[in-house]
């Protein structure tokens, strides 16, 4: 396998070893890394390697490298916790990559213990079993996936996660393409059944970035993660509001460090950067890096 990201790394330690120093935190915390079974990760792959066609630009793997590998970047950059997002794309398969999540999240110690779900007659149970078991955040894809948000078999695993307050990482915008079910009204529809459900909205609801906003100006359980958000590659073509800016220093409670690592096209320095040229304050950056993942996850 190819582990062109490991010319990367010793950039990266650097730059955030020293942006830890300079805001004088103890690591930080990516809410939104995947690790994966080894063939699944490579369907990712594989994916994104042909991504080209469905976003009009190439979409190169930064870190694709040995799971090794990629534990080891991660340490090295200071990231003292982070998820292993795995989301099933048909029936039958997140109840397996739940026994995958629950075992690596049991070896690798900076690990979340991370579990998904699927509008399956048999949600309601592993979704239950996971949540007794101690899984710690689920993932939700609603683009890969293709599946209604609003499905009545999802019913239970909502109450379930709103009961508990355990959170899920959720993919719903429509970014980078968008889905028969993603954009903020399918998400708006649950909420409204479910107030008290805790969600971390990934990418920063890309491209519908306003509405998502909303969304958390409604719900209290509603959070965001800043994955790919404000970097070169996202403004190029969906640029965060100049307008919103106000917003973000609002919810800076709210928000959450995300990566998308290892599937980046792009140095894994470069997410952080771009939430320092937003001049938002330290006391923002501390939060969003490190303070808002580790109180909701109780990792203080």
């Amino acid at each position: 396998m190819s582990t062109s990201g490991v010319s990367e790394v010793p950039a990266d330690e650097a730059y955030l070893a020293g942006f830890r120093e300079r805001l004088d935190l103890p690591g930080m915390i990516d809410v939104h890394t995947h690790f994966m079974p080894h063939r699944v990760l490579h369907k990712v792959w594989a994916y994104f390697d042909d991504v080209g066609p469905l976003t009009g630009r190439p979409w190169p793997i930064t870190y694709r490298a040995e799971e090794s590998v990629r534990l080891d970047a991660l340490r090295r950059f200071g990231i003292r916790a982070f998820t292993a997002l795995v989301y099933p794309h048909r029936p039958d398969m997140a109840a397996w990559l739940n026994e995958w999540t629950a075992k690596f999240a049991a070896e690798v110690p900076e690990c979340l213990y991370t579990a998904t779900f699927y509008p399956e007659p048999s949600a309601a149970g592993y979704v239950a079993a996971a949540v007794d078991q101690g899984a710690q955040v689920f993932k939700s894809h609603i683009q890969v996936g293709a599946y209604d948000p609003r499905d009545p078999l999802l019913d239970p695993v909502w109450g379930t996660l709103e009961d508990a307050g355990v959170p899920t990482v959720i993919h719903c915008g429509s970014g980078p393409a968008p889905g028969a079910f993603t954009g903020p009204a399918p998400v708006a529809d649950v909420l409204r059944r479910f107030p008290r459900l805790p969600l971390i909205v990934a990418h920063m609801g890309m491209p519908e970035y306003r509405d998502f906003l909303d969304l958390a100006d409604r719900y209290s359980g509603v959070c965001l993660d800043t994955t790919m958000a404000f970097t070169d590659f996202a403004e190029a073509d969906v640029p965060f509001p100049v307008a919103d800016r106000q917003r973000l220093i609002d919810h800076g409670d709210r928000i959450m460090f995300g990566s998308d690592f290892p599937n980046i096209p792009y140095p894994y320095r470069h997410a952080v950067q771009a939430l320092e040229r937003l001049e938002l304050g330290e006391d923002w950056l501390r939060r969003v890096c490190y303070r808002n993942a580790a109180d909701r996850f109780g990792l203080t």
